[in-house]
């Protein structure tokens, strides 16, 4: 993990500085250091782009629990193929991530595969069950960056915002996956013209909408940083682009599928395209996009959520909610936000890691001399078809099989470390 490192001739992107220059990169002892290192290896990154590595907020590994479809070490080295090189992974394993000891289990399990920072977020309640808080302090002291409860919401208000005053105490973020579960009741898809044309339970947009509403006031008055997952709604976009105007600690991401895709290309009982929350109508996904451009949702995050092919043949009805989306992820977001939508590079990136970062509370990813050497070293012009059996996931459930995307990482470096690398384009020692 020590090797010097020249990065040579590579288009440098910088999103703390704003700087985007044709330069040299160099590492030594895990750090970006401003002298060209003596016996170092040689990366050749003539047209490549050069980035801090990718941050994802939302990750499931499915590790304890549910090891066929995920492990730790198998999460992670899909996170580092895909770019990344932090993870927040969320709790919903079996059991739930509510004690320091499954915090600390998380923590040693990503140790052990060394391929990306992982950091586990931890329940809201116990067992995920909504009735009774887990113990936030000591599941901080354990090593949690964030409380959620995802895959459900606390729908109890005053449950809710005990857990807000708590966190805000801690100074940690509350991550909610904003649905409520009477209105969403059994529906499967988007209560919209694919539910009805495959005759599909729905699930209406108001059930987003409500409890992000819900989340926003307490924000306000418990003063606790709220950040809202995957966000579907374009009401609901709206709303946390407001809040942020206020100045209230709300923030929100959105996932690549679900601005890539919308209800509209549901066109058959395909359970590849079941997700939670769902895809939306194609006017929600424009102004998600819209939202993403602009920076009222200011973060990206894949809700990689891998499942059993066996399970995912199901059909729409009976198949698990949740797709895969690490290695997609850099692709998927640049083709349709930069290249489609003209989005500047620099702000595409600044999704991927400022705002991951502001909300782990953490300074901006940088290339500045002195920071970690967490970088992602990518092809940014290279146009490439979406193929699950090259995905280094144990599951291939994603939506976009076929699909054309551009742009996908090369190298990806942890702390001077490759992690991930797709070609051969070392020189040196």
């Amino acid at each position: 993990m020590n090797t010097a490192w020249i990065i040579s001739n590579g288009t440098l992107l910088d999103p703390a500085s704003g700087r985007r220059a044709t330069a040299d990169l160099y590492i030594e002892d895990g750090l970006i250091v401003a002298d060209r290192p003596s016996n170092a290896r040689e990366i050749d990154a003539t047209g490549l782009t050069v980035m801090p590595g990718l941050i994802d907020v939302h990750v499931h590994f499915r590790e304890p629990g549910h090891e066929g479809a995920e492990t730790i070490a198998t999460g992670s080295r899909a996170a580092a193929r895909g770019g990344f090189t932090t993870v927040v992974t969320m709790p919903n394993t079996r059991p739930a991530v509510d004690t320091p000891e499954q915090v600390r289990f998380q923590l040693e399990r990503a140790a052990e595969a060394n391929a990306v920072e992982l950091r586990p977020s931890a329940c809201i309640t116990s067992e995920r069950r909504g009735s009774e808080l887990a113990d936030l302090e000591a599941l901080a002291q354990a090593g949690a960056v964030a409380f959620t409860d995802d895959g459900s919401t606390v729908a109890n208000d005053a449950l809710m915002q005990r857990a807000m005053e708590q966190a805000a105490k801690l100074d940690i973020p509350i991550m909610d996956h904003a649905l409520d579960p009477v209105r969403a009741g059994k529906g499967v898809l988007h209560d919209g013209d694919a539910a009805r044309r495959l005759n599909l339970p729905g699930i209406p947009s108001k059930a987003e909408d409500m409890i992000v509403a819900r989340d926003i006031e307490l924000a306000a008055a418990t003063g606790c940083a709220m950040h809202i997952q995957h966000v579907t709604s374009g009401a609901s976009a709206r709303l946390i682009g407001q809040a942020a105007a206020r100045g209230l600690p709300v923030t929100g991401e959105a996932t690549p599928h679900h601005l890539a895709l919308s209800d509209a290309d549901i066109t058959e009982d395909d359970g590849n395209f079941k997700m939670n929350p769902p895809l939306r109508s194609p006017n929600d996904r424009e102004i998600l996009i819209e939202s993403v451009l602009s920076g009222d949702l200011s973060i990206l995050a894949t809700d990689h959520a891998p499942h059993l092919a066996s399970l995912k043949a199901k059909g729409i009805l009976k198949a698990p909610f949740g797709v895969v989306g690490l290695e997609t992820a850099i692709g998927v977001t640049y083709q349709l936000l930069v290249v489609e939508r003209g989005m500047a590079p620099l702000d595409w990136l600044r999704r991927w890691t400022e705002g991951p970062a502001a909300l782990l509370g953490r300074p901006c990813p940088s290339l500045a001399a002195g920071a970690p050497a967490d970088i992602v070293i990518a092809d940014l012009a290279t146009e490439w078809a979406v193929d699950p059996s090259e995905f280094l996931s144990l599951s291939g459930n994603t939506p976009f099989a076929g699909r054309l995307c551009r742009g996908r990482a090369v190298h990806t470096l942890k702390s001077g470390g490759i992690t991930w690398s797709g070609v051969d384009t070392f020189s040196g020692l």
